[in-house]
């Protein structure tokens, strides 16, 4: 058997035999102090948005960007966008599509990623909603326009993916996640990427985005270099230049779902220009509160995904205490531009109340710049969401993408970003 089929089968086992021993009890969350968004390390108070931006936020970012997330190791040589296609009868004629390579090149290698846009024919300058997907902008869609990834992909046996290559089996299979026609018949557009493009998902740095940035005889990033996740950011970034610059486009809400929220949420922090942030079920590392140790842990997506964060996270698996951060504030750091949390009541994984909390203690920024937060500290009922410059739903279901979630993003979209 392949060594990577084999590889990825053990992370699935350890993966289930971690969920299957995670706490789900809210009587063993252990105590602990959230960190004060409004009190500086040194233990200044902040008062008003001014202070935020000059004192408090900076430091805040500071500490993600080294210890979590990881730092950028530089700026790129060059970078280039090409539009490899475009019409204007996708979706019935109710579309017009795009497709757009961007190159990214440093120290004489580049890589290419591949950017799917469908914008409203009825809109000439919309909003979009900016994700990647998990599997290749032909799995958004059953357009047969759009080119099947050629860049790796983790088997999936349902999605006739082998061999770690697409296949026309795999169109269309992740549609029911992108609600395409209701954006398109609400006035916005869509722009997805596959961020396996970008950087592959598995724990080795030799083909993606970091390669690029490597000095001789490096391999991987520095400790407090950046991970994953930040190199997907990173990506999205730089599909902004892309974004901002077409004259079809006016703002540009970036979305993420499980790990690509994580991204989201990190791409919205790192880069004011996105004009609205969603994550959706994001969990540990996301939206949620790790100081809470309910379902994952900082632990626990260190040692399934070390590639993920940067290795200086890895001194806090099991020892959330000493963060002298949380979650909330990676949140805060977006304000005071909208923010969409969301979470799934099946899915305890991604503890949908530490989700919610974090939005909630996110909130005081917010209010600093007078955006009307979550005031509440209680979690609203299931499918009853609160929507203002700071939303939360808890939806029924499991860990998904689904219609509701988007008919609730669009609302609060057409309320808040346009």
């Amino acid at each position: 058997m392949n060594i990577r089929i084999i590889a990825t089968i053990l992370l699935f086992s350890a993966m289930s035999f971690a969920q299957s021993e995670a706490n789900y009890d809210e009587t063993k969350v252990p105590k602990f102090t959230l960190p004060d968004a409004l009190v500086t390390f040194s233990g200044n108070n902040i008062s008003d948005h001014v202070q935020w931006e000059a004192d408090r936020r900076f430091e805040i970012f500071q500490f993600f960007e080294r210890q979590v997330y990881g730092k950028v190791p530089g700026r790129l040589d060059e970078y280039s966008f090409k539009l490899i296609e475009e019409s204007n009868d996708a979706y019935g004629g109710k579309a017009r599509r795009k497709q757009v390579a961007i190159s990214l090149k440093k120290n004489k290698k580049s890589i290419t990623y591949n950017m799917l846009i469908y914008l409203p024919k009825g809109n000439p300058t919309a909003p979009v909603f900016l994700g990647y997907n998990f599997y290749g902008n032909h799995t958004v869609t059953s357009d047969p326009k759009v080119p099947l990834t050629k860049a790796w992909v983790p088997n999936n046996e349902s999605f006739g993916i082998k061999d770690n290559k697409a296949t026309e089996g795999s169109r269309g299979v992740r549609q029911h996640r992108w609600a395409i026609e209701k954006m398109l018949d609400n006035g916005f557009g869509l722009a997805t990427i596959y961020y396996g493009e970008v950087d592959p998902d598995k724990n080795d740095f030799s083909d993606g985005v970091h390669e690029l940035f490597y000095t001789e005889d490096q391999t991987k990033p520095k400790t407090n270099e950046w991970g994953s996740i930040a190199g997907w950011a990173f990506g999205l970034s730089k599909a902004m230049d892309y974004l901002e610059n077409d004259g079809n486009i006016s703002n540009v809400v970036v979305f993420g779902h499980s790990r690509l929220g994580k991204a989201a949420l990190w791409a919205g922090a790192t880069d004011k220009r996105f004009a609205g942030v969603i994550s959706n079920n994001s969990g540990c590392g996301g939206a949620a509160l790790s100081k809470r140790k309910f379902g994952e842990t900082v632990g626990k997506i260190n040692t399934a995904f070390p590639h993920w964060f940067a290795d200086s996270f890895l001194k806090y698996n099991d020892n959330e205490k000493t963060l002298p951060v949380d979650q909330h504030q990676l949140l805060a750091l977006i304000a005071p531009r909208p923010l969409y949390v969301a979470s799934a009541f099946d899915d305890r994984w991604a503890d949908p109340k530490g989700e919610f909390l974090s939005a909630h203690y996110a909130s005081m920024v917010y209010e600093l710049y007078e955006k009307e937060g979550i005031a509440t500290e209680q979690i609203p009922e299931v499918n009853q969401p609160l929507q203002h410059t700071v939303a939360y739903h808890v939806r029924t279901g499991k860990h998904d993408v689904t219609d509701y979630d988007w008919e609730q993003y669009i609302t609060w979209a057409k309320a808040f970003i346009q």
